[in-house]
């Protein structure tokens, strides 16, 4: 085996004309012996052409991987069914792997078999393995699902009403932090529709549970959370049989089928994803085949499943949630494209919620990027004016595209490209010329900054020129920094998880002339705790 892997490493650098015309002739030429020690050129074949080969030398590596289908030899034609997937196999390679599972005693090769079926197989392989059951349970699965893909594409019902099942928890998943941002939206949303009840929050989760039917677009409507799950059921921690048993029963009980059928258009189609535990290949094939063994209606499909079934590991065992999967997230329309080390959407709503509401606002971001902290501001309404600047010409053009696909009511705007320090040469930028700054500056993870201390430095300089008495600074914090300028006092600190880092965000304001506070007509979350009894980060 290591000797396969080493030849494999040789022959996967050369070009096609060179395995070819000198290691294919080889292998074709040589003795038994010489042709299974050089076996890995089968799989050299399949990777490289796949790659680069052209569509008639793929037809000829084609048409010799299915003639070695016919070997002697079961080393060989393991290798070959593995790597006809790669280069596209037709109805005609389909019928010769069939009719090899049909006559070999061999149980590897059954697996491996299998294992090209799941990827070329269609209607006659569906026929063969259906008809005798217990064949190939996985595959059947998945060669449904292929065809389910093709024959019935899925889509998400947003409209859809979902009626009530008791005690029925809906997970409302954020980055760590953003909680009280969020549960503050939830209640609002609650008081003015009625439809749900606040069950629980915890760290990066607000749950609810619906009191009354209910759409994805009245859940949708709110912007900070950044996924939605719908709990299905806890398997309490065990192994083997049992553990298998108890997932697939929950994958396959009458809310996930009730939910899968009323959010669905199409074929019922999920991806079963164990978080933050890699790929667990070994448990979701157990899973899935016990779960389509239950209910055959819902498939596991891992590619382009309109659904994710995600199970959390919890203090009392292993909770699934049923996720949908959206492609772009339907609150994101106005998002045309993105810039890199762009913000995460929901955390600039969080942030447009947490700066509160004075009426007739101005809003600058001087690092604006593709302008999502500016439109997320915009759409929940009273803003006059967005400004926003940002050394890159691509980010400019990426925010003016983004602020016109987001069809802004009554607001103007104003995108300039150019540095932050210089805002004393744009119009509208002068001395107690702006009510808010939001802004999700270079952090110096994704985007280096040489002195990215002295960059916080001349923002909070800035903000307090630039800003109105009683106008704040709301941005994402990176350092232990504060301003030297007494004018702005700070009157909110969260740390927030920004996936992998921790990071400070903050809400600053702009004291009123004799040192007060006008006070935000709306702070969207309680302020925290002082500083010193926060955890570092």
């Amino acid at each position: 085996m290591k000797a396969d892997k080493k030849l494999y490493r040789q022959l996967r650098g050369l070009s096609c004309e060179q395995l070819w015309n000198a290691e294919v002739t080889r292998f074709d030429r040589a003795l038994p012996k010489e042709r299974l020690e050089r076996v890995a050129v089968i799989r050299a074949v399949g990777v490289v052409f796949a790659g680069q080969g052209t569509k008639e030398q793929r037809a000829a590596v084609r048409a010799w991987l299915r003639g070695l289908l016919q070997d002697p030899a079961e080393k060989i034609r393991r290798y070959a069914m593995t790597a006809l997937p790669k280069i596209g196999a037709g109805k005609g390679a389909e019928k010769e792997l069939l009719s090899l599972l049909q006559t070999t005693t061999v149980e590897r090769e059954k697996k491996f078999l299998g294992r090209a079926l799941d990827k070329i197989g269609g209607a006659a392989t569906l026929e063969v393995v259906t008809g005798t059951p217990g064949l190939l349970p996985q595959t059947e699965q998945k060669v449904r699902a292929s065809l389910a893909r093709k024959e019935q594409p899925s889509a998400i019902r947003m409209e859809q009403v979902f009626p009530c099942f008791p005690n029925f928890r809906i997970h409302l998943r954020c980055r760590r932090g953003l909680e009280g941002i969020v549960r503050e939206e939830v209640q609002a949303f609650i008081a003015k529709c009625g439809k749900f009840q606040l069950v629980d929050v915890h760290a990066g989760v607000v749950a609810i549970t619906p009191i009354t039917p209910f759409s994805l677009t009245e859940i949708y409507s709110m912007r900070c959370f950044a996924t939605v799950g719908f709990v299905l059921g806890t398997v309490r921690n065990s192994s083997g049989a049992e553990f298998v048993e108890g997932m697939a029963a929950v994958i396959a009980s009458p809310l996930a089928r009730n939910l899968l059928t009323t959010f669905t258009e199409g074929s019922l189609r999920y991806r079963l994803d164990f978080v933050g535990k890699g790929h667990q290949r070994g448990a979701v094939r157990d899973v899935v085949n016990r779960a389509y063994a239950l209910c055959p209606e819902i498939l596991n499909d891992a590619r382009g499943a309109p659904w994710a079934m995600e199970v959390y590991a919890t203090a009392s065992g292993q909770t699934i949630e049923l996720r949908p999967k959206f492609a772009p997230d339907p609150r994101l329309g106005y998002r045309t494209d993105d810039v890199d080390a762009a913000s995460h959407p929901p955390l600039a709503a969080c942030m447009a919620r947490l700066a509160g509401r004075f009426g007739d606002e101005i809003v600058w971001d001087p690092f604006c990027g593709s302008g999502l902290e500016l439109i997320e501001s915009a759409l929940l309404g009273g803003v006059k004016k967005i400004l926003g600047t940002d050394v890159s010409p691509e980010a400019i053009a990426i925010a003016q595209a983004n602020v016109a696909a987001a069809k802004l009511q009554d607001v103007s705007s104003q995108l300039v490209c150019g540095d932050f320090r210089d805002h004393a040469k744009i119009a509208g930028l002068g001395p107690a010329s702006v009510t808010l700054i939001i802004t999700n500056p270079p952090l110096g993870r994704r985007v280096r900054v040489p002195n990215l201390r002295g960059l916080f430095a001349e923002l909070f300089t800035v903000a307090a020129d630039v800003l109105k008495p009683g106008g704040r600074l709301v941005f994402a914090n990176p350092m232990r920094i504060e301003p030297n300028n007494s004018v702005l006092k700070l009157k909110y600190r969260e740390i927030v998880d920004l996936g992998g880092f921790d990071c400070r965000l903050e809400v600053y304001e702009k004291l009123l002339p004799g040192g007060s506070f006008q006070g935000l007509e709306k702070v969207t979350t309680p302020f925290s705790k002082p500083w010193k009894n926060q955890r570092r980060a």
